[in-house]
């Protein structure tokens, strides 16, 4: 009888272990909006990107994904983000969809430039680059490879 009250526990153990990791990553995938002023920018793609996904400035968290919508008139993705109140953007600013790496996960990289001019609260980013897709890249490698020609063992080379 000794020996199933131990393995219940241990089941318990595990499970409150399991659940602590479980909470752990959720609250570091997860680390919370930013609460700031609004942003906007247009994509023709945002393959990869998500809602509450990072917003950076040289690899720093400045920001948090608000919403994505289609815009139906365009048919072009609106992207809306929260940005920290302390940080402030140029109008020039270039909003970026990159990935962690190769295959990692996609965030929004903002690459500020030289304006005087800040972006007000609600102000929309002009300069925008969509995401490149790894898929296309890789069709477009595959395809556009020639054959190499051969010529038949027992035929003289034309001359």
């Amino acid at each position: 009888m000794s020996r199933n009250s131990v393995e219940t526990i241990m089941g318990a153990v595990v499970l409150v272990v399991a659940a602590f990791f479980l909470f752990f990553a959720y609250t570091t995938v997860h680390g919370g909006t930013i609460s700031g002023y609004e942003l906007i920018a247009r994509f023709n793609r945002i393959e990869g990107l998500r809602e509450g996904g990072d917003v950076k400035v040289s690899g720093i968290k400045v920001g948090s994904i608000v919403s994505m919508d289609l815009d139906p008139k365009t048919f072009v993705a609106v992207v809306k983000m929260q940005i920290e109140p302390s940080i402030k953007l140029p109008v020039d600013t270039v909003a970026t969809i990159t990935s962690t790496g190769l295959l990692g996960d996609k965030y929004l990289q903002l690459e500020p430039g030289n304006e005087d001019d800040m972006l007000k609260p609600g102000a929309q980013i002009e300069h925008t680059q969509s995401p490149i897709s790894l898929e296309s890249l890789i069709g477009q490698y595959i395809f556009s490879q020639q054959p190499a020609k051969k010529n038949d063992a027992g035929a003289a080379p034309a001359k």
